[in-house]
Protein backbone atom coordinates (compact mmCIF):
# COMPACT_ATOMS: atom_id res chain seq x y z
CA UNK A 1 0.00 0.00 0.00
CA UNK A 2 2.82 2.38 0.85
CA UNK A 3 4.49 1.78 -2.51
CA UNK A 4 1.24 2.58 -4.31
CA UNK A 5 0.69 5.74 -2.26
CA UNK A 6 4.21 6.90 -3.12
CA UNK A 7 3.33 6.86 -6.83
CA UNK A 8 0.72 9.57 -6.20
CA UNK A 9 3.52 12.13 -6.41
CA UNK A 10 3.31 11.90 -10.21
CA UNK A 11 -0.26 13.24 -10.16
CA UNK A 12 0.06 15.68 -7.28
CA UNK A 13 2.93 17.54 -8.95
CA UNK A 14 3.39 20.90 -7.22
CA UNK A 15 0.71 20.03 -4.64
CA UNK A 16 3.06 17.49 -3.04
CA UNK A 17 4.50 20.17 -0.79
CA UNK A 18 1.01 21.26 0.25
CA UNK A 19 0.18 17.71 1.38
CA UNK A 20 3.50 17.42 3.19
CA UNK A 21 2.82 20.71 4.96
CA UNK A 22 -0.67 19.58 5.98
CA UNK A 23 0.49 16.21 7.33
CA UNK A 24 3.43 17.79 9.14
CA UNK A 25 1.04 20.26 10.72
CA UNK A 26 -1.05 17.42 12.11
CA UNK A 27 1.84 16.23 14.30
CA UNK A 28 1.58 17.29 17.92
CA UNK A 29 4.56 18.22 20.12
CA UNK A 30 4.48 14.72 21.66
CA UNK A 31 5.17 13.14 18.24
CA UNK A 32 1.68 11.76 17.69
CA UNK A 33 -0.72 12.92 14.98
CA UNK A 34 -4.10 14.53 15.50
CA UNK A 35 -7.26 12.60 14.79
CA UNK A 36 -10.62 14.27 14.45
CA UNK A 37 -9.78 16.25 17.57
CA UNK A 38 -6.58 17.96 18.70
CA UNK A 39 -5.23 15.11 20.83
CA UNK A 40 -2.71 12.64 19.42
CA UNK A 41 -4.29 9.39 18.25
CA UNK A 42 -2.37 6.18 17.48
CA UNK A 43 -4.76 5.24 14.65
CA UNK A 44 -4.32 8.58 12.86
CA UNK A 45 -0.59 8.53 13.58
CA UNK A 46 -0.35 5.57 11.18
CA UNK A 47 -1.73 7.68 8.36
CA UNK A 48 0.29 10.76 9.24
CA UNK A 49 3.54 8.80 9.20
CA UNK A 50 2.64 6.90 6.02
CA UNK A 51 1.63 10.07 4.18
CA UNK A 52 4.95 11.73 4.93
CA UNK A 53 6.99 8.61 4.17
CA UNK A 54 5.12 8.05 0.90
CA UNK A 55 5.82 11.60 -0.25
CA UNK A 56 9.53 11.44 0.56
CA UNK A 57 9.36 13.41 3.82
CA UNK A 58 10.14 10.52 6.15
CA UNK A 59 12.78 12.63 7.88
CA UNK A 60 9.92 14.55 9.51
CA UNK A 61 8.50 11.60 11.45
CA UNK A 62 11.41 11.09 13.87
CA UNK A 63 9.49 12.66 16.83
CA UNK A 64 6.93 9.85 16.52
CA UNK A 65 9.44 7.45 18.09
CA UNK A 66 8.97 9.12 21.48
CA UNK A 67 5.18 9.03 21.10
CA UNK A 68 5.21 5.31 20.34
CA UNK A 69 7.33 4.47 23.38
CA UNK A 70 4.40 5.23 25.69
CA UNK A 71 2.66 2.09 24.44
CA UNK A 72 5.56 -0.13 25.55
CA UNK A 73 4.69 -3.72 24.60
CA UNK A 74 1.10 -2.91 23.62
CA UNK A 75 -0.42 -4.28 26.82
CA UNK A 76 -3.13 -1.60 26.88
CA UNK A 77 -4.05 -1.93 23.21
CA UNK A 78 -6.75 -3.88 21.40
CA UNK A 79 -6.17 -5.57 18.05
CA UNK A 80 -6.58 -2.34 16.09
CA UNK A 81 -4.13 -0.58 18.37
CA UNK A 82 -1.60 -3.41 18.16
CA UNK A 83 -1.74 -3.37 14.37
CA UNK A 84 -1.33 0.42 14.36
CA UNK A 85 1.65 0.20 16.71
CA UNK A 86 3.32 -2.43 14.53
CA UNK A 87 2.76 -0.36 11.37
CA UNK A 88 4.06 2.84 12.94
CA UNK A 89 7.15 1.14 14.33
CA UNK A 90 7.88 -0.48 10.97
CA UNK A 91 8.12 3.01 9.48
CA UNK A 92 10.25 4.71 12.13
CA UNK A 93 12.33 1.96 13.80
CA UNK A 94 14.76 -0.62 12.47
CA UNK A 95 12.59 -3.66 13.18
CA UNK A 96 15.52 -6.03 12.70
CA UNK A 97 16.88 -4.80 16.04
CA UNK A 98 13.58 -5.31 17.85
CA UNK A 99 13.23 -9.11 17.81
CA UNK A 100 12.22 -9.45 21.47
CA UNK A 101 9.65 -6.68 21.24
CA UNK A 102 8.28 -8.04 17.98
CA UNK A 103 7.74 -11.50 19.45
CA UNK A 104 5.92 -10.03 22.44
CA UNK A 105 3.67 -8.01 20.17
CA UNK A 106 2.98 -11.17 18.15
CA UNK A 107 2.06 -12.99 21.35
CA UNK A 108 -0.41 -10.26 22.19
CA UNK A 109 -1.93 -10.44 18.70
CA UNK A 110 -2.80 -14.08 19.37
CA UNK A 111 -4.99 -13.01 22.29
CA UNK A 112 -7.42 -11.75 19.64
CA UNK A 113 -7.50 -15.03 17.72
CA UNK A 114 -11.08 -16.26 17.45
CA UNK A 115 -12.34 -19.80 17.73
CA UNK A 116 -12.96 -19.99 13.99
CA UNK A 117 -9.30 -19.23 13.23
CA UNK A 118 -9.74 -15.57 12.34
CA UNK A 119 -9.09 -12.43 14.36
CA UNK A 120 -11.47 -9.95 15.96
CA UNK A 121 -11.17 -6.88 18.14
CA UNK A 122 -12.61 -8.67 21.20
CA UNK A 123 -10.75 -11.37 23.10
CA UNK A 124 -12.41 -14.77 23.14
CA UNK A 125 -14.82 -14.08 20.27
CA UNK A 126 -16.33 -17.00 18.41
CA UNK A 127 -15.92 -15.55 14.92
CA UNK A 128 -13.36 -13.27 13.35
CA UNK A 129 -13.93 -10.33 11.04
CA UNK A 130 -12.54 -9.39 7.64
CA UNK A 131 -11.04 -6.25 9.13
CA UNK A 132 -9.52 -8.17 12.05
CA UNK A 133 -7.95 -10.74 9.71
CA UNK A 134 -6.57 -8.00 7.46
CA UNK A 135 -5.08 -6.12 10.42
CA UNK A 136 -3.53 -9.18 12.04
CA UNK A 137 -1.94 -10.33 8.79
CA UNK A 138 -0.52 -6.86 8.18
CA UNK A 139 0.83 -6.69 11.73
CA UNK A 140 2.65 -9.99 11.35
CA UNK A 141 4.15 -8.75 8.09
CA UNK A 142 5.27 -5.51 9.74
CA UNK A 143 6.81 -7.41 12.66
CA UNK A 144 8.65 -9.78 10.36
CA UNK A 145 6.97 -12.76 12.00
CA UNK A 146 5.35 -15.84 10.47
CA UNK A 147 1.57 -15.85 10.79
CA UNK A 148 0.46 -18.87 12.85
CA UNK A 149 -2.24 -21.08 11.32
CA UNK A 150 -2.84 -19.18 8.07
CA UNK A 151 -5.38 -21.84 7.12
CA UNK A 152 -7.60 -20.68 9.98
CA UNK A 153 -7.46 -17.14 8.67
CA UNK A 154 -8.41 -18.29 5.18
CA UNK A 155 -11.31 -20.36 6.52
CA UNK A 156 -12.62 -17.41 8.53
CA UNK A 157 -12.49 -15.04 5.56
CA UNK A 158 -14.21 -17.52 3.24
CA UNK A 159 -17.02 -17.94 5.78
CA UNK A 160 -17.79 -14.22 5.45
CA UNK A 161 -18.32 -14.29 1.70
CA UNK A 162 -21.90 -13.74 0.61
CA UNK A 163 -23.59 -15.32 -2.46
CA UNK A 164 -23.07 -12.22 -4.61
CA UNK A 165 -19.29 -12.38 -4.14
CA UNK A 166 -19.05 -9.58 -1.58
CA UNK A 167 -17.77 -10.05 1.96
CA UNK A 168 -19.51 -8.94 5.12
CA UNK A 169 -17.24 -7.76 7.91
CA UNK A 170 -18.64 -10.21 10.45
CA UNK A 171 -20.89 -13.23 10.65
CA UNK A 172 -23.90 -11.25 11.92
CA UNK A 173 -24.05 -9.06 8.81
CA UNK A 174 -25.87 -10.49 5.82
CA UNK A 175 -24.78 -8.01 3.15
CA UNK A 176 -21.29 -7.16 1.99
CA UNK A 177 -19.53 -3.81 1.91
CA UNK A 178 -16.72 -2.42 -0.19
CA UNK A 179 -14.26 -1.95 2.71
CA UNK A 180 -14.87 -5.48 4.04
CA UNK A 181 -14.63 -7.00 0.56
CA UNK A 182 -11.43 -5.07 -0.13
CA UNK A 183 -9.94 -6.23 3.18
CA UNK A 184 -10.84 -9.84 2.38
CA UNK A 185 -9.51 -9.73 -1.17
CA UNK A 186 -6.28 -8.07 -0.02
CA UNK A 187 -5.70 -10.55 2.81
CA UNK A 188 -6.41 -13.53 0.54
CA UNK A 189 -3.99 -12.15 -2.03
CA UNK A 190 -1.14 -12.09 0.47
CA UNK A 191 -2.12 -15.53 1.72
CA UNK A 192 -1.70 -16.89 -1.80
CA UNK A 193 -5.43 -17.40 -2.31
CA UNK A 194 -6.82 -15.87 -5.53
CA UNK A 195 -10.20 -14.30 -4.72
CA UNK A 196 -13.31 -15.31 -6.62
CA UNK A 197 -13.93 -13.36 -9.82
CA UNK A 198 -17.33 -12.45 -8.42
CA UNK A 199 -15.66 -10.42 -5.68
CA UNK A 200 -13.81 -8.21 -8.16
CA UNK A 201 -16.97 -7.83 -10.22
CA UNK A 202 -18.91 -6.83 -7.11
CA UNK A 203 -16.34 -4.18 -6.25
CA UNK A 204 -16.33 -2.79 -9.79
CA UNK A 205 -20.10 -2.57 -9.66
CA UNK A 206 -19.83 -0.20 -6.69
CA UNK A 207 -18.21 2.45 -8.91
CA UNK A 208 -20.45 5.30 -10.06
CA UNK A 209 -20.45 6.78 -13.53
CA UNK A 210 -19.99 10.19 -11.94
CA UNK A 211 -17.01 9.01 -9.90
CA UNK A 212 -16.13 7.24 -6.67
CA UNK A 213 -17.20 3.95 -5.14
CA UNK A 214 -20.16 3.29 -2.86
CA UNK A 215 -19.65 1.41 0.42
CA UNK A 216 -22.78 -0.65 -0.26
CA UNK A 217 -25.28 -0.86 -3.13
CA UNK A 218 -27.67 1.38 -1.17
CA UNK A 219 -25.18 4.00 0.06
CA UNK A 220 -26.33 7.51 -0.90
CA UNK A 221 -22.96 8.91 -1.94
CA UNK A 222 -19.46 7.56 -2.64
CA UNK A 223 -16.71 7.91 -0.08
CA UNK A 224 -12.93 7.97 -0.20
CA UNK A 225 -12.38 4.97 2.10
CA UNK A 226 -14.51 2.68 -0.09
CA UNK A 227 -12.98 4.14 -3.24
CA UNK A 228 -9.35 3.75 -2.22
CA UNK A 229 -9.68 0.30 -0.67
CA UNK A 230 -11.69 -1.00 -3.63
CA UNK A 231 -9.14 0.37 -6.11
CA UNK A 232 -6.28 -1.19 -4.13
CA UNK A 233 -7.96 -4.59 -3.95
CA UNK A 234 -8.89 -4.52 -7.64
CA UNK A 235 -5.31 -3.64 -8.56
CA UNK A 236 -4.09 -6.69 -6.63
CA UNK A 237 -6.46 -8.92 -8.59
CA UNK A 238 -5.16 -7.55 -11.88
CA UNK A 239 -8.57 -6.11 -12.78
CA UNK A 240 -8.66 -3.54 -15.58
CA UNK A 241 -9.18 -0.10 -14.04
CA UNK A 242 -9.36 1.95 -17.23
CA UNK A 243 -13.16 2.16 -17.20
CA UNK A 244 -13.18 3.77 -13.75
CA UNK A 245 -9.96 5.77 -13.99
CA UNK A 246 -11.20 9.17 -15.20
CA UNK A 247 -14.40 9.42 -13.11
CA UNK A 248 -12.56 8.22 -10.00
CA UNK A 249 -9.77 10.76 -10.49
CA UNK A 250 -12.40 13.46 -10.89
CA UNK A 251 -14.13 12.29 -7.70
CA UNK A 252 -10.87 12.44 -5.75
CA UNK A 253 -10.14 15.88 -7.14
CA UNK A 254 -13.56 17.05 -5.95
CA UNK A 255 -12.49 16.22 -2.38
CA UNK A 256 -9.26 18.23 -2.54
CA UNK A 257 -8.80 21.18 -0.22
CA UNK A 258 -6.34 24.00 -0.71
CA UNK A 259 -5.24 23.23 2.85
CA UNK A 260 -3.31 20.33 1.33
CA UNK A 261 -5.66 17.48 2.28
CA UNK A 262 -8.63 15.47 1.05
CA UNK A 263 -12.06 15.15 2.65
CA UNK A 264 -13.67 11.74 3.21
CA UNK A 265 -16.75 12.55 1.13
CA UNK A 266 -18.67 15.52 -0.21
CA UNK A 267 -20.36 16.18 3.15
CA UNK A 268 -17.24 15.86 5.29
CA UNK A 269 -15.92 19.17 6.59
CA UNK A 270 -13.08 17.80 8.73
CA UNK A 271 -9.71 17.16 7.13
CA UNK A 272 -7.35 14.53 8.51
CA UNK A 273 -4.38 12.35 7.61
CA UNK A 274 -6.45 9.21 7.17
CA UNK A 275 -8.47 10.31 4.17
CA UNK A 276 -5.52 12.19 2.74
CA UNK A 277 -3.57 8.94 2.76
CA UNK A 278 -6.48 7.10 1.13
CA UNK A 279 -6.44 9.68 -1.64
CA UNK A 280 -2.73 9.01 -2.19
CA UNK A 281 -3.38 5.27 -2.30
CA UNK A 282 -6.06 5.60 -4.98
CA UNK A 283 -4.10 8.17 -6.98
CA UNK A 284 -1.03 5.95 -6.95
CA UNK A 285 -2.95 3.07 -8.48
CA UNK A 286 -4.81 5.20 -11.01
CA UNK A 287 -2.16 7.52 -12.27
CA UNK A 288 1.22 6.80 -10.78
CA UNK A 289 4.12 5.69 -12.90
Amino acid sequence: MLAAAARAKHLLNESVMDVIAFASGQMNPDGGFKGRAEASDLYYTVFGIETLVALGAGNRVAPAVDYLRQYADGRVLDLIGLACLARCRANVIDMATEAVFNKELGRRLELYRCRDGGYGNVMGAECGTCYGCFLALGAYQDLGLTLPNPEGLITCIHSLQRPDGAYANDAAIQTGSAPATAAAVTALHYLGQPPAAASAQWLLARSRATGGFLATPTAPIPDLLSTATAIHALALTGAALESVRRPTLEFIDSLWSTDGAFAGNWLDETLDCEYTYYALLALGHLGGE
